[in-house]
């Protein structure tokens, strides 16, 4: 394939899915401040540059993968002394920021970008480490209809699904409101295994009825927080994160800061961040989400993640 793919961000997400776009046949430059992530990025044919302006100053398409606005806002703007991705990449090109941020700052980039002459759009992720690794990801889309097609086959390689959702930060709209049904979900399933672990009931009991049944959900069929039911859920691994507990907490963060801009009554959501808050910056910061259970129980966690 001939188009040149700028992919800043070759961290745990963002290193996987650009070397499925290498798998794919476009040709990648990649930008990361961490030496272990240029190395692996090395390896997977990914050729690394100094600096993310320098990655995308023949790339057609530049892709961000990064841990807040204010990092996708330094890169396009050049923020920080750094030279900018806008004005850098060329005339046209197309920036796809796949980073999970507020609404406001992916409209922020996206208006920056645009009147600077680019194409922009968000498309935040849903899949975790393993789904970037497998190239089995849900992409949510905020574009335009126009830039939707072209969207689609760029994200492919990476997907297994790819949703138009509306124009610009309607793909990160989407992904507070998901991410916040995952967290709440997340403490209804292990609330409930730690009464059944009261009550008598065995995790696999308590598994084998919920879901064929009304509780069915997929913080419980594919991330089950105890170890047993589903065998390659983190709660066998010793809660190694296939999606951390700080990560939750700042989704869940975000989905609050929309709640108040909106005036919505999120009060569920409200109490599963307070949760999250305050297990992802004590015991749980290591940890995968799904161990917020040890928190429900109030237990101390012992050889879960350490």
């Amino acid at each position: 394939m001939s188009t040149r793919i700028a992919f800043i961000g070759l961290g745990n997400m963002g290193g996987p899915m650009a070397a499925n776009l290498v798998k794919a046949g476009y040709t990648v430059s990649g930008y990361d401040p961490s030496p272990q992530a240029q190395e692996q990025a090395t390896q997977n044919g990914i050729a690394v540059a100094a600096s993310p302006a320098e990655a995308a100053t023949d790339a057609e398409v530049v892709f961000t993968m990064l841990p807040a606005g204010d990092h996708v806002l330094d890169v396009y703007l050049g923020r920080r002394g750094t030279e900018p991705v806008i004005g850098t990449a060329p005339a046209g090109a197309l920036l796809i920021d796949c980073s999970t941020i507020a609404v406001q700052d992916a409209r922020a980039a996206a208006t920056a970008a645009r009147e600077a002459g680019y194409r922009a759009v968000d498309a935040p992720v849903s899949g975790g480490v393993q789904g970037a690794a497998a190239g089995t990801l849900t992409f949510m889309v905020g574009s335009s209809e126009e830039d939707f097609g072209t969207v689609r086959t760029l994200l492919e390689p990476m997907a297994g699904r790819v949703v138009p959702c509306g124009e610009t930060g309607s793909g990160q709209a989407a992904k507070i409101c998901n991410n916040m049904i995952l967290g709440i979900s997340m403490i209804a399933v292990s609330e409930a295994f730690v009464l059944g672990e009261r009550l008598g009931l065995t995790h696999q009991a308590l598994f084998d009825v919920a879901s064929t049944a009304s509780g069915q959900c997929w913080s419980l069929t594919s991330n089950c927080p105890v170890p047993g039911p589903v065998p390659t859920s983190p709660a066998n691994r010793d809660y190694a994160p296939g999606f951390a507990s700080p990560l939750m907490a700042k989704d869940l963060g975000l989905a609050m800061k929309a709640a108040d801009a909106t005036l919505t009554d999120t009060k569920l959501g409200q109490m599963a961040a307070n949760l999250y808050r305050d297990f992802a910056f004590g015991d749980g910061r290591d940890l995968d989400f799904s161990a917020i259970i040890a928190q429900i129980r109030e237990e101390p966690i012992e050889g879960m993640g350490r």
